[in-house]
C-alpha cells in the first residue's frame, strides 16, 4: 500500500525516492537504470520497489 520508509531487510532509508522512482518510470525510462541511479545497489532494496503495489488511491476510497 504505501512503501516502507525503510529497506525491512537492512535497514536503508528507500521512502525518500519512492516519487522519484515512479515518476522516472513512468516518463518511460528503464526501471535498472533508475534503481542504479537512484543508489539502490543491494537486491533487497530493489525488489522492494519493483514488486511495490501502490494501492493507496484505491483504499482511500472506502470509508469505514
Amino acid at each position: 500500500m504505501i512503501i516502507p520508509i525503510r529497506c525491512m531487510t537492512c535497514g536503508k532509508p528507500v521512502g525518500h525516492l519512492w516519487e522519484k522512482y515512479k515518476e522516472r518510470v513512468a516518463r518511460g525510462e528503464d526501471p535498472k537504470t533508475v534503481l542504479d541511479s537512484l543508489g539502490l545497489e543491494r537486491y533487497c532494496c530493489r525488489s522492494l520497489f519493483l514488486t511495490h503495489v501502490d494501492l493507496i488511491d484505491r483504499i482511500g476510497q472506502f470509508k469505514k
